[in-house]
């Protein structure tokens, strides 16, 4: 075993790999480069990549476990479930591909998993099943996955080509007709604001299944 390898020290290689390179490039042998350390000194601490993955998103999801914690219940179960939406799209932005990261992988902690206890715990108490409320998390959970994918995906490609998602050269493309299409990408937004806007969208559905 290399004297100083720790699982925490390659997390951390592997989350800075990760924003500089991202996660195309995340490989056990970038990483051993990276540490200085053959590449079988990693697997006394991490079997294989999909381990890694799975160690790097519980770091991310106990860095959201940690700020949730700081957050007091709201005035009802919609805000708290917008605010756990917006504490989770905050913390996927930190890091590059950070949303892709978490797709996909296993919680190795079991105290971040339990932290889901007092979540379910609110919506139970503000009328929802247990599985409706399960549910309730498992869907603003995937929404919030993707919504944070597409930003992270459009960001890089819009860097190195600014003119890929011109609206102007896309209505020429387009040509005649399409009307409809084309104003509603004039009218597209971005960001904060398009988040919120669909994020109403997914707690009314949830708030109409809770009537």
């Amino acid at each position: 075993m290399a004297k100083g390898i720790t699982r925490e020290r390659i997390v951390a290689a592997a989350l800075e790999l990760l924003n500089d390179r991202g996660m195309d490039a995340l490989t056990v042998r970038a990483l051993a480069s990276r540490l200085d350390v053959a590449a079988p000194a990693l697997y006394w601490h991490v079997r294989n990549k999909q381990e890694l993955l799975d160690e790097m998103s519980t770091f991310v999801m106990r860095r959201v476990t940690d700020a949730l914690s700081g957050i007091p219940p709201g005035a009802s179960w919609r805000d708290d479930v917008a605010a756990y939406a917006r504490v989770l799209r905050s913390e996927y932005l930190l890091y590059r591909d950070g949303a892709r990261l978490f797709s996909g992988t296993r919680i190795s902690d079991p105290d971040v998993v339990k932290a889901k206890e007092p979540w379910l715990a609110r919506l139970t108490a503000a009328g929802f099943a247990l599985d409706a409320a399960d549910d309730a998390l498992d869907l603003v959970t995937a929404f919030v996955v993707g919504f944070v994918i597409e930003e992270q995906e459009r960001h890089p490609l819009t860097d190195t080509d600014p003119n890929r998602y011109s609206l102007t050269e896309r209505d020429a493309w387009l040509g005649d007709g399409a009307e409809l299409v084309k104003a509603a990408g004039h009218l597209r937004d971005d960001g904060d604001r398009r988040f919120e806007r669909q994020l109403d969208v997914v707690l009314d559905g949830l708030a109409a299944g809770l009537r």
